[in-house]
């Protein structure tokens, strides 16, 4: 009769063999009799460890390897695959104290070396998981497993090239290693090398075709390339092999966004959403496209939405408020700001859009050091500001041209998907294409609606493509003076683009700029041989792929041309167009239903209220104090600019009633209240542009201080071309002593009235049809260059530049 010892001996053997040879559920049963016996057994308690292991029950595993241990404390592999479960059970903290067991008692294991070091990554250690890894490979120098590891560590520390060194270094001892492809890919597409990021991809791909996430990770890359629809069949693969995986509906989604397919982009949220209820960046996104959409106060729900998942989510912060400062609820909105800010220091463009908040309010506290934080961080290519929120804050052409730079190539840097345009033979018309989002009731349509009814028909084809939907009488009259009128709104700026190019379009002309709605992506992909900025944005657009700038000799002397990264075109009068059509309301209003007192010298200002620096405002008050009785009329956007400069002309010993406040109104009612202004004061140095042409159009003498950049030379430029330079200054007490003088002296600023009078419809400035002449012109000399294979340069339409 066998003893005790000799049956547990023997079922602890058949135990082990049931074991190795897979069957587990007798191993189990088996081994579990043993340690009913003897509590203590070793073996069993090994090998009863190992099979929850190979289940992936890592907390048994764990329980049982341990008990192990404690009995043999000096078994180097029981110790190793202790802490091996330990780690996988997410005990991390334990698991160190015993692979630091096992590689003292095995210190040449490489194994053991490479998991201490997978678990001190999991645990934030970098530096000593490097040390582990390293030591695992100069045991072991073929170890793939190690050189991989140690590129995930880069990975994470977003030393990407470090992990591409790595995980080359794995695929050269192994070629196959498909996660050391996958690893190169997605450090490649983080340094936005992403057709290269593609290529590793595909090569991961070949090698397992059915890991949804690699589907995922390629769709993404093309996302960023702007190849929307190749995003998107990816992503459905993706989700044929995982359609329970929120992140690949989100990123679907998110290529529908761009595309504007706005209800599907929706759904698709929606769905990760309900695959994941606390998907805050599902929510957050579901937002975007309200914020899109212009549904502010849904975007603003859904931003709570994700805000009530994830408290410290910045971009939620930031989205509402966004929403919030479209609504005009700045102080709400900066508080948002404020808030995103304190979690994030180096968001992209939210000091900028935080800055531009404040300006709109006239809230001027902290300017200084915030404008030269700002200014610094541009020109160490920091994306830190919006280049229009910083025309109104610099009169720098050179920091103007880098901020635009930087944003367009983080943006919209050019995207060759389209291919080069093949040279078509010549149309019997040249086919000009306008792009704008503000075909409607704006000041770009209100300047150039007269110049689209009288082109050439001869020698020109006019389309428009409209990038907002609107439904006022501007759009009405812009309906019928273009040959095409095209709405795009529902359409993604690649296909516009293609479709650009299927017209056959000669010459694209973006009148939106890098403003809000700017549609900067079409051009990116090419859509036209020839490309002009033109009106909408006082500035270089930054890109290299915008050819000409309109402008005029005024507003970018040949010594700035290198300010400007496009070849400027030079036409003899202004650069801006002007509609002679412009109706003057009949409404005669009375001082008294404007607020303004029945006597006294009336000093207006209708910019926008965020183009008013502290050093205009107070040269006004200046003013104000040298001209008793005077007041100042300013446009009021919103409650806060009222108070907010009430109180600084306290400050300044300036009664707040001398400060009046006009609201918005129709078009032409707007200009027939300028009657009742006596002199308009400009901004700088972004100087007033419609406004100008407005008050100049009624009668109303503009008075400009012109500096260097394009935006505050246009007030400039324009008086120019009315033939009145005596009301340019270049210096702040010359534009004061001006403003003072007129005001004092009745018979000279009655004199330059009478002037302004008689050259309003004598010289160029309202001279349309001059314009539309000088303009094709110009398209002629473009066209003529581009069919003759002659690189763009700097053209000259007119009388030579002094």
């Amino acid at each position: 009769m066998m003893s005790m010892n000799t049956q547990i001996q023997l079922m602890v053997a058949q135990g082990l063999q049931a074991f190795q040879t897979g069957n587990f559920d007798s191993a189990n049963l088996i081994l579990k009799r043993v340690l009913q016996a003897d509590l203590k057994n070793l073996q069993a308690l090994q090998i009863l460890g190992l099979i929850r292991a190979s289940q992936g029950n890592y907390k048994e595993a764990a329980d049982f390897l341990g008990k192990a241990a404690r009995i043999n404390p000096n078994d180097a592999s029981l110790q190793y695959n202790l802490a091996k479960a330990l780690t996988d059970s997410g005990n991390n903290k334990d698991a160190i104290t015993h692979h630091k067991k096992a590689v003292a008692l095995a210190p040449n294991n490489p194994e053991a070396w490479l998991s201490y070091g997978k678990t001190a990554s999991n645990l934030f250690r970098y530096d000593d998981a490097i040390a582990h890894y390293d030591k695992a490979l100069s045991l072991k120098p073929d170890y793939a497993e190690a050189a991989l590891n140690n590129g995930v560590v880069m990975y994470e520390l977003k030393r990407y090239d470090e992990a591409i060194v790595y995980a080359e270094k794995a695929l050269a001892i192994k070629p196959s290693f498909f996660e050391a492809w996958v690893l190169n890919g997605s450090a490649l597409c983080e340094l936005k090398r992403y057709e290269e990021g593609i290529a590793h991809y595909d090569k991961a791909l070949s090698f397992n075709p059915d890991d949804a996430e690699i589907w995922l990770n390629k769709g993404s890359a093309l996302r960023e390339l702007r190849r929307y629809d190749d995003a998107i069949a990816h992503y459905d693969k993706a989700l044929s092999l995982n359609p329970d995986d929120a992140e690949i509906w989100l990123n679907k989604g998110s290529a529908l966004r761009e595309l504007r397919r706005y209800d599907d982009a929706i759904a698709h949220y929606d769905k990760a959403l309900s695959l994941k209820p606390d998907y805050a960046e599902a929510a957050l996104n579901n937002g975007v496209v309200m914020y899109e959409l212009k549904r502010y106060d849904e975007a603003i729900v859904y931003a709570e939405k994700a805000l009530a998942i994830k408290p410290s989510f910045f971009e939620a912060w930031r989205n509402k408020g966004s929403a919030l400062c479209e609504l005009k609820r700045y102080e709400e909105g900066i508080a948002h700001y404020d808030k995103a800010l304190s979690l994030n220091s180096v968001s992209s463009w939210l000091c900028g859009d935080l800055l531009h908040t404040k300006m709109k309010m006239c809230s001027w506290s902290g300017l200084p050091k915030s404008l030269e934080n700002i200014c610094g961080k541009v020109m160490v290519k920091e994306q830190v500001i919006h280049p229009f929120s910083l025309l109104s804050l610099n009169d720098d052409a050179l920091l103007h041209k880098k901020s635009s730079e930087l944003y367009v190539q983080s943006k919209y840097p050019f995207n060759p998907v389209l291919g080069i345009i093949p040279r078509h033979p010549k149309n019997q018309k040249i086919r000009i294409g306008y792009f704008s989002a503000d075909f409607k009731i704006h000041p770009v349509a209100l300047l150039i609606a007269e110049l689209f009814e009288i082109h050439n028909r001869v020698q020109f084809e006019i389309y428009a493509f409209s990038l907002v939907r609107a439904n006022d009488e501007m759009r009405g009259r812009l309906f019928k003076a273009f040959d095409h009128f095209i709405d795009v709104e529902a359409l993604s700026g690649l296909e516009i683009a293609q479709m650009t190019r299927n017209l056959e379009i000669d010459i694209a002309v973006d009148l939106t700029g890098l403003t809000k709605d700017s549609v900067t992506e079409i051009f990116s992909y090419r859509a036209a041989p020839i490309q002009v900025n033109y009106l909408g944005y006082p500035g270089t657009m930054g890109a290299d792929y915008i050819d000409y700038i309109i402008a005029d000799k005024i507003l970018i002397p040949v010594e700035s041309q290198a300010d400007y990264s496009e070849k400027v075109v030079y036409l003899p009068n202004s650069y801006q167009v002007n509609d002679r059509k412009r109706l003057i309301s009949d409404r005669v209003f009375t001082r008294k239903e404007l607020g303004l007192p029945e006597n006294g010298f009336i000093f207006c200002c209708f910019n926008n209220n965020f183009k008013i620096l502290p050093v205009t405002f107070n040269s006004w008050m200046r003013i104000l104090q040298e001209v008793e009785d005077s007041v100042l009329w300013l446009l009021q956007d919103n409650s806060y600019v009222v108070e907010n400069l009430k109180e600084e002309a306290q400050k300044q010993g300036i009664n707040p009633l001398r400060l009046i406040f006009a609201g918005r109104m129709p078009p032409s009612e707007h200009l027939a209240r300028h009657r009742h202004a006596d002199l308009f004061l400009d901004t700088w140095p972004y100087n007033a542009h419609t406004t100008t042409s407005d008050a100049l159009w009624t009668g109303l003498p503009v008075l400009t201080m012109m500096g260097k950049s394009f935006a505050s030379r246009v007030a400039a430029s324009l008086l120019n071309a009315i033939d009145l330079p005596e009301l340019i200054t270049n210096t702040q007490e010359d534009y004061e002593a001006l403003a003072i003088e007129l005001a004092l002296n009745p018979m000279k600023l009655a004199d330059i009235k009478l002037k302004l009078a008689k050259n309003r419809l004598t010289t160029p400035l309202f001279d349309t049809p001059l314009f539309a002449k000088n303009l094709e012109a110009a398209y002629l000399r473009m066209y003529e260059s581009y069919q003759n294979d002659v690189q763009p340069d700097h053209i000259l339409i007119g009388s030579k530049l002094s």
